[in-house]
């Protein structure tokens, strides 16, 4: 799998499905993703295996739910925009967007970014 469209359809699949075991064979060895939290740089992981570590456990949370707004794909790089489910409650949400990089049909970077909302801002 080369195409960078379907690698990273199946990226956002395993998180739509809450089935990590699509993202199996799309991260590469030198993978680096940047989480959101803790604030304020994020985590960072590096390798595949860290990668895979932190996407699983998010893939397979059914508690939550990642809806996916729009993707842009450029050459070897993909704009992910989502919306991040945490609660039932109407509020219960926060929007972000993926920068992702595919090299040879694998992820090898993922650097997330979220708004926050202004009391937060200040409540931090």
């Amino acid at each position: 799998m080369t195409d960078v469209s379907e690698v990273i359809k199946k990226f956002n699949a395993a998180f739509a499905e809450h089935d990590w075991t699509l993202l199996e064979d799309l991260v590469h060895e030198d993978c680096v993703m940047e989480a959101i939290e803790p604030a304020p740089e994020g985590l960072r992981c590096v390798g595949r295996d860290e990668c895979l570590t932190f996407w699983r456990a998010l893939a397979g949370n059914r508690d939550t739910q990642f809806e996916q707004e729009d993707v842009v794909v450029a050459g070897d790089r993909a704009t992910i925009k989502w919306r991040y489910r945490f609660g039932e409650g109407p509020l219960d949400y926060v929007r972000g967007v993926n920068l992702m990089q595919v090299r040879d049909g694998q992820i090898v970077e993922a650097l997330g970014y979220t708004k926050r909302s202004p009391r937060e801002a200040v409540d931090a």
